[in-house]
């Protein structure tokens, strides 16, 4: 039998010339060109340029991030900065036309469509690179092959860009997560940096700067355009995606990582069975599970749930949260955790718009805080909940220093002013400030702002929408600060 008819090369380098306009019109594509760029760029940018390393640079995160515009801006100052258009690749690894090229015969095309003698000070672009097949050996081989190259790649395959990275990459790789929106950079992308101001609170005896809103009222409306429609850059922008979210979001990030990613790379049969439990972790976001109540309300074994917990939170989906006691002491055996969407407007694209009086509100807002504090690293977050003697209590988010095994704070996350009007009614918190002699805490309310002292512990009360921002806006300056 002959092997099939391999596609013209004159046809490929076409391609190639279509996807790379810069090296003729020294730009990149207008569409990208007047995208607003994310606040994670500037970030992101100085791996791109660091040249003295030698290693590819691995953008990952989930779908529709924005991932592929980011590449492009990246292009676009580096054409601002006098690299030269035609020293530039950008390949499209999910396009059928490269399907049976190795990433060395994409780019000896590349040279051959500008007639460059060498790749040295060249920048390649790989995008969707989890569609080439051990995609990761053959970056390796670049990497050592053309010392004075950079790579940059970027895929949404999330569980197999980041354990094949890890294992495969070690000392070749730096891999940048690129995470959904914050709030802030959702408020930045508006243009709507007027709405909030730096500012100070007073955080137990201290005042510590701060972002507030000139309009609270204004900034929660945006805060609840967020939970439902916040999370992906496209959507912000179109008023069409936003009226049909169900079928551009869900298709197109859920259905395709539920239906195609995660199958593709673990063998999963049973691909309507995912998908429903899926649907019922979104619609119980910010919810306390145990396998055996999770067993019996989806009717799926104990071991597989284990499994899909593990490959839905390899692919940027969901963020488990485990339990602690109220002296943020690990249970011995897992009995329950929490179980979070990695941003609050997946879920709204699978049911349907949350209205801030809604009874799932609460756990809308929880998962939006949540989902802040996921772009830091390294964070050991888990909830507390307790029972000593006929007492029980539970604090929504505690962090744990994962060296002293001790917890550093506590928050509790409400969409309500009761607590702001009634704080000797925190009884939960009360008792965990106490058991770990703490001496101030944080409460989330609706609109209130203030400091109320109950049982010589400061609580500091501030609209969830505020804190949500300040998460944002104290993790990017903290990542800048780090690089």
């Amino acid at each position: 039998m002959s092997n099939p008819r391999l596609i013209p090369t004159e046809k490929i380098i076409e391609r190639l010339q279509y996807e790379n306009p810069w090296w003729i019109t020294k730009e990149i594509p207008t569409l990208y060109k007047e995208m607003a760029r994310r606040l994670y760029f500037d970030l992101f940018y100085p791996f791109v340029t660091e040249i003295e390393i030698r290693r590819a640079v691995v953008l990952m995160g989930p779908r529709r991030v924005g991932k592929t515009v980011m590449m492009f801006h990246t292009i676009d100052k580096l054409i601002e900065e006098k690299v030269n258009p035609q020293q530039i690749f950008f390949i499209g690894i999910d396009n059928p036309i490269y399907i049976n090229l190795g990433l060395q015969e994409v780019l000896d095309l590349c040279q051959a469509s500008v007639k460059v003698e060498n790749l040295e000070d060249c920048y390649i672009f790989f995008d969707e690179i989890q569609y080439l097949k051990d995609w990761e050996r053959h970056l390796k081989v670049l990497v050592d092959t053309y010392p004075a190259t950079k790579f940059i790649v970027s895929g949404s395959a999330a569980a197999a860009l980041k354990w094949h990275s890890t294992e495969s990459g070690a000392g070749r790789f730096t891999d940048f997560m690129l995470p959904p929106l914050t709030f802030q950079e959702f408020i930045h992308l508006k243009n709507k940096n007027h709405l909030i101001q730096k500012s100070s609170i007073q955080y137990g005896q201290k005042q510590i700067t701060y972002h507030l809103p000139l309009s609270i009222d204004e900034l929660n409306n945006e805060f609840l355009q967020y939970l439902n429609f916040g999370g992906y850059p496209e959507v912000v922008f179109s008023d069409k995606i936003r009226k049909d979210m169900g079928r551009y979001v869900k298709n197109d990030i859920v259905d395709k990582v539920l239906l195609r990613d995660l199958p593709s790379l673990y063998g999963i049969k049973d691909v309507q069975e995912l998908n429903r439990f899926f649907t019922y972790i979104a619609y119980n976001t910010g919810n306390e599970f145990s396998y055996e109540t999770m067993s019996r309300e989806s009717g799926i074994q104990k071991e597989t749930l284990k499994k899909y917990l593990e490959y839905l939170e390899a692919a940027f989906l969901i963020k488990v949260l485990n339990r602690v006691d109220i002296n943020a002491k690990r249970l011995k055996r897992i009995t329950s955790f929490k179980v979070y969407l990695t941003n609050p407007s997946l879920r709204t694209a699978l049911f349907s718009p949350v209205k801030a009086t809604d009874s799932e509100i609460g756990n809308m807002v929880e998962t939006a805080i949540l989902s802040q504090w996921m772009h830091r690293e390294h964070l050991d977050l888990t909830y507390a909940r307790w029972k000593v003697g006929r007492q029980e209590g539970e604090v929504d988010l505690v962090l744990v220093d994962d060296k002293k095994f001790k917890p550093v704070w506590g928050v509790e996350i409400k969409w309500s002013n009761r607590f702001f009007e009634m704080p000797q009614d925190l009884t939960s918190l009360i008792q965990f400030c106490r058991s770990n002699k703490f001496d101030i805490a944080l409460v989330t309310t609706i609109d209130k702002q203030d400091t109320k002292t109950v049982s010589d512990i400061h609580f500091t009360f501030v609209p969830a929408s505020v804190y949500a921002y300040n998460i944002g806006e104290n993790t990017l300056k903290m990542k800048t600060t780090n690089y």
